[in-house]
């Protein structure tokens, strides 16, 4: 007989149809989900004070706060507990534990003294650069502005993001088609697109005043009002693209309107394209009383403008000033008058309307061959014409950056900078208005424009909208001035081609091109005939643009 205890073998489920255990008995435990990414906190901090809420989420759980299952209720009564140290424990704040505390490492011990280590620095700033110097006001030197900054950037992230409205409000019915990111588009290229070719010139140009090339900082000129009409009409209500499209082209639009498709992964405001198709041809249109028309102010800045609607720097008020602006200052900058000498094109401006006096303004009627049958009719435009010292004709885009308050757009001063340092203030703009400048340029080399006029307008006081002065101007070529900004032109020509291929693979109807408000992305919606029926033009559009529609649709 052994001494040894006897070896049971235990009893081992096995599980044929997966694994682990066969059967699970009905416990009463609770079940709290996980995510990795979630912090892990200590079990009970003792040294939080209970008035502190600052850090009462740091370790929620990303599928919400709700748990009740395992809080703790305690019944009984306290009334006979005591605490037997009275004294008030010492609370500690979350951000002070284990900090860094320079001047209890940096003490130097002089002539039995203890002399911190920022007190010497200090010295030996005063005595090179005196009470001026760069660390005259900042103890601790620049090095320490410049962290400081990176740190306040670095917990912006986690500062509330304030969502953007969409440019039109998406209906049940319409059908989603495509979703398309950016970082796709930015790999699109079609190369080797030549130059467009003129069809039709409209219009008349005036002569560009080079005595406004003189305006600085410190001869400064009032900006005008210019009580002149530009129409801005859409594709569809364009006569002549009505008439080049019975015979010729497939795809129509207007120089606007493809350089808000081409520089569309530089844009963050929502904004939409309405497209009709009708067999071959496709019309890139925009809605009627939309705010396409309206320009954009730091749009793509670090922390574009987000005032309340009503008030003067309002996204909306900004857009309808900048608007206003570039429209005057774009006839100010001409030489005005019945006496003053004009070039005019083949066929006057298909816009006119009589009684009414419109702007310096002439169309170009282009076209471009994207491969594959597929040809691009679009409506291009200058402002204005200069002669060069050969004497050779020039023609001239013309548009005008403003400025509204540098302290609220985080910009340089332009009355301090403009004439010193012109280049930091087009960086500045550059990186708040990255897309309009895009948009312009593209508008400049689609027209053929040889110059690209900058004008620079202010504020005659931040808190006055309404009065302003030119501070200089500035001029590029159109092609250079792309390369400058890191525009590329055979990026753009993909973008567009892409979204004209998705719409031609598309049944005969109407869609919606939109941008998303919130999200790096553009999103094709097929939409009804009746789509904005309600905005109440109805009548207009019903009588106007049907008509040639439906007549199109029979020709096809």
């Amino acid at each position: 007989m052994s001494h040894y205890a006897p070896f049971i073998k235990p009893y081992i489920e096995y599980n044929q149809f997966g694994w682990g255990p066969c059967d699970v008995s009905d416990m009463e435990v609770p079940y709290q989900p996980f995510c990795k990414s979630d912090r892990l906190g200590k079990i009970s901090d003792w040294m939080m004070p209970v008035q502190d809420q600052k850090y009462t989420n740091r370790y929620a759980s990303t599928f919400g706060s709700n748990n009740s299952q395992y809080a703790y209720f305690h019944e009984d009564d306290d009334a006979t507990f005591h605490l037997v140290d009275g004294g008030n424990p010492r609370a500690i704040k979350p951000f002070q534990r284990n900090r860094y505390r320079p001047n209890q490492r940096n003490n130097v011990r002089i002539h039995g003294r203890n002399v911190r280590g920022n007190a010497l620095s200090g010295v030996g700033q005063s005595g090179a650069g005196g009470s001026g110097g760069a660390g005259a006001g900042n103890k601790y030197g620049k090095g320490r502005d410049m962290r400081r900054g990176y740190m306040g950037r670095r917990f912006m992230r986690n500062a509330p993001v304030r969502l953007r409205e969409s440019s039109v409000v998406v209906r049940s019915d319409w059908v989603s088609i495509e979703e398309i990111d950016f970082p796709r588009l930015l790999k699109l290229s079609l190369p080797n697109i030549k130059d467009g070719v003129d069809i039709v010139t409209c219009g008349v140009l005036e002569y560009y005043d080079k005595q406004c090339d003189r305006i600085n900082v410190k001869n400064e000129r009032p900006l005008q009002k210019v009580d002149r009409i530009i129409n801005v009409p859409g594709t569809i209500d364009d006569p002549v693209i009505r008439r080049l499209s019975k015979t010729m082209g497939n795809v129509f639009a207007t120089d606007d309107i493809i350089a808000t498709l081409m520089c569309c992964t530089r844009s963050n405001y929502s904004w939409d394209i309405v497209i009709e198709k009708l067999g071959t041809k496709v019309f890139l249109d925009k809605r009627d009383n939309a705010q396409f028309d309206l320009l954009t102010v730091n749009e793509t800045a670090l922390e574009p403008p987000q005032d309340s609607e009503g008030s003067i720097n309002s996204p909306q008020s900004l857009s309808l000033e900048a608007t206003l602006i570039n429209h005057n200052f774009s006839q100010q900058v001409l030489k005005l008058g019945d006496q003053e000498p004009k070039h005019k094109f083949e066929e006057p401006n298909p816009f006119e309307e009589p009684g009414v006096e419109l702007a310096s303004v002439a169309y170009r009627y282009k076209q471009w061959q994207l491969g594959d049958d597929v040809v691009l009719i679009a409506r291009c435009k200058h402002n204005g014409v200069i002669k060069s010292p050969s004497g050779e004709l020039q023609f001239v885009s013309i548009k005008a950056l403003n400025e509204w308050d540098s302290k609220a757009a985080n910009s340089v001063e332009w009355r301090q900078k403009l004439d010193s340092q012109r280049g930091a203030v087009l960086a500045s703009e550059l990186r708040n208005n990255a897309c309009k400048l895009a948009k312009w340029t593209v508008e400049a080399v689609l027209a053929g424009s040889d110059q690209l006029k900058l004008g620079y307008v202010s504020r005659v006081n931040r808190n006055d909208h309404l009065r302003h002065v030119i501070l200089g101007l500035q001029q590029f070529k159109p092609q250079e001035f792309a390369t400058q900004i890191n525009l590329n032109m055979d990026n753009a020509w993909g973008v567009l081609r892409c979204l004209v291929d998705i719409v031609l693979k598309q049944p005969d109807g109407k869609y919606l091109i939109m941008k998303d408000p919130n999200k790096p992305m553009i999103r094709l919606y097929d939409i009804p005939e009746n789509a904005f029926d309600s905005e109440g033009n109805d009548d207009e559009e019903t009588s106007d643009d049907r008509p040639f529609l439906k007549a199109m649709g029979n020709q096809i």
